[in-house]
């Protein structure tokens, strides 16, 4: 079993300690940046609101992408058809 590290990561001024994977490290990183850019979008966009206002935006709009959405789904049937294809005989 892999053990959590800590890592600091900053999202719309606020920073969190929080514990992942080494090796999810480097997308969990990735996935801070673009939110980050996201609020820093909204923000132009939508001026005069505070920043949780912000963040929630982002925080939806990035939930709601079919790209994250049908990265996961098309994972989970690879998966199941791994399993399919193995219980066919040859």
């Amino acid at each position: 079993m892999d053990t959590l590290i800590p890592i600091n990561i900053i999202i719309g001024d606020r920073n969190y300690r929080i514990k992942v994977l080494p090796k999810d490290e480097e997308q969990v990183r990735k996935t801070v940046k673009f939110i980050n850019e996201k609020i820093i979008e909204f923000k132009t966009t939508f001026a005069g609101k505070d920043m949780q206002d912000y963040v929630s935006m982002a925080t939806i709009w990035y939930a709601t992408q079919p790209t994250s959405n049908q990265s996961i789904l098309r994972n989970e049937m690879l998966d199941q058809l791994k399993t399919i294809e193995a219980l066919i005989p040859e």
